[in-house]
């Protein structure tokens, strides 16, 4: 196996991030930085990528793009696919979260058919959870996995300014705010993308012991 986990934490020191979701790309350079990772984006290395995500799980897409740009960006690649599962709706926007209204939504209407789909669901039915799987792929065909999630509730009505995504509406149990209400440390430290990161870490400690 060749030698890719020289980082601190067993991360690369250099990777690309396969997401044009700025909003992302900041959350995930912020967390590695503690990490000395630097994350760069899909501009700095490959412009005008893209890749069809056709996999039927947040596992399969992730590991699409990472595989994807990782061989036409001649470096270590961070594939994610995340979104929000609704348990009053079977689990729905699932896959299907950034595209929920439609192939050219926005987040202010995806919330808003989120919130017209929740409308007669009660408060204490609206739980709810973000999932986030990541894989990062070297150029020689490397693969290390891992997901991570965080469970919560719907909020009534979009609350707070920051966050991107169904961050308005998604209530953290624990401090009674939205996503969006939290500084982004706040929210860095307990999201499901945080959490993914994490047992990535770990998945790498468990491949070099190996």
């Amino acid at each position: 196996m060749p030698e890719p986990f020289e980082g601190r934490g067993g991360w690369p020191p250099r990777l690309v991030f396969a997401t044009t979701n700025q909003g992302k790309l900041r959350e995930v350079a912020e967390i590695l930085a503690a990490d000395g990772v630097q994350v760069v984006g899909i501009a700095d290395v490959a412009p005008g990528w893209q890749v069809v995500e056709d996999g039927s799980t947040f596992a399969e897409n992730a590991r699409i793009k990472a595989r994807d740009l990782a061989r036409r960006a001649g470096l270590p690649a961070l594939g994610d696919d995340s979104g929000l599962e609704v348990a009053a709706l079977g689990g729905r926007p699932g896959v299907r979260s950034a595209r929920h209204a439609g192939e050219d939504a926005t987040d202010a209407r995806n919330i808003a058919l989120l919130l017209e789909e929740l409308r007669e669901v009660a408060a204490d039915a609206r739980l709810a959870a973000f999932r986030c799987a990541l894989a990062l792929a070297w150029p020689d065909g490397t693969l290390v996995a891992a997901e991570g999630r965080c469970e919560g509730r719907i909020a009534s009505a979009p609350r707070g300014g920051g966050g991107f995504g169904y961050d308005p509406v998604f209530v953290d149990p624990a401090s009674g705010r939205t996503f969006a209400e939290l500084p982004a440390e706040a929210k860095n430290a307990l999201s499901h993308r945080r959490r993914a990161l994490d047992a990535l870490r770990q998945a790498f400690a468990r491949r070099t012991r190996a």
